[in-house]
């Protein structure tokens, strides 16, 4: 080695030592050291639990709607506009009073065409009325003829057999007028183009028997043909209540339960028929008892409305 040189081996050497030193394996860590702190993790958030209401219980069946509010008992009805053949009949029997005759047997129907509002004689005497009715007069499917030259005590067995029953007056009354007291299930005024009304009177010429046995013979079957005007159920949509109920108003009469009353007078026959009638929601003809069965008599069914679920 010349004297030159011993400066580059000693450098030479230096760096070896420091590059030796960089590269050498870090030494393992003690098993005495603390380990080390552990990456931060996020809070899970549960979403709150949503509760699921349980489904509702329909109030009334889907054959049925609902009539609910406060029921007037006693409802005065003013007629503005009389039918012509009426008046006429009216003005003839003041003509006979007159002259100190006995005007004898009303010829004419009492017919009104037009109504002021209805008045509640004692708005304290209302009372709250919740139940279901039938939307259609039996047998309740659209585009069937609804039921006749039915009883009332059949009527009344046949609502039994589908958990029904018989419509009281007033429960008819209500679903009917609704809370506006109205006198025909429409409105104020009378509508023969709503309603399955006013059509001219054919006289029986004897009385029908009730419809099963009626079919089964020839002579009723043609009688009943030539009276029957009836036309098929749900063939009038606009003919309905405040509350839905379709052809409270014509049709046919229904069958009502009289409260208070004992057999065989239990019966009534409300809301008028086809032919030339009062055809109103007030008016009931109490003059036929449970046995009677008319070519013109059908029904429809009521039940208790299903308590709403509390809220």
């Amino acid at each position: 080695m010349t004297p030159s040189s011993a400066p580059i081996t000693v450098a030479c050497t230096l760096a070896l030592l420091i590059l030796t030193v960089s590269c050498a394996e870090a030494p393992p860590p003690s098993e005495d050291a603390p380990p080390p702190p552990a990456a931060p993790v996020a809070p899970k958030v549960i979403a709150p639990r949503t509760a699921v209401p349980a489904p509702a219980t329909p109030v009334c069946p889907p054959d049925m709607v609902l009539a609910a509010g406060r029921y007037c008992p006693e409802v005065r009805h003013r007629c503005l506009e009389h039918h012509p053949d009426y008046a006429r009949e009216t003005r003839r029997r003041e003509r006979a009073r007159a002259r100190g005759e006995d005007p004898g047997p009303r010829r004419a129907v009492e017919i009104c065409l037009r109504y002021a509002p209805g008045t509640c004689v004692d708005e304290t005497r209302r009372r709250p009325l919740r139940f279901c009715i039938d939307r259609h007069e039996y047998p309740g499917q659209a585009g069937a003829l609804p039921a006749l030259l039915i009883t009332w005590r059949r009527a009344r067995a046949l609502c039994a057999d589908a958990d029904k029953r018989l419509c009281t007056s007033d429960e008819f009354n209500f679903a009917c007028e609704g809370e506006a007291m109205l006198p025909y299930s429409y409105g104020l005024e009378r509508d023969p183009r709503r309603c399955l009304q006013d059509r001219p009177y054919i006289a029986p010429e004897r009385p029908l028997l009730p419809y099963a046995e009626c079919q089964e013979r020839a002579w009723c079957r043609s009688a009943l043909a030539a009276l029957d005007q009836r036309a098929p159920i749900g063939a009038r949509p606009r003919c309905t209540s405040p509350f839905g109920a379709f052809d409270l108003n014509g049709s046919v009469n229904e069958w009502v339960m009289r409260p208070g009353k004992t057999a065989p007078w239990r019966s009534g026959l409300k809301g008028g028929w086809w032919g030339p009638a009062r055809s109103r929601c007030r008016p009931m003809v109490t003059a036929h008892d449970e046995n009677y069965s008319g070519y013109e008599v059908g029904f429809r069914c009521c039940r208790d409305a299903t308590p709403s679920n509390p809220g």
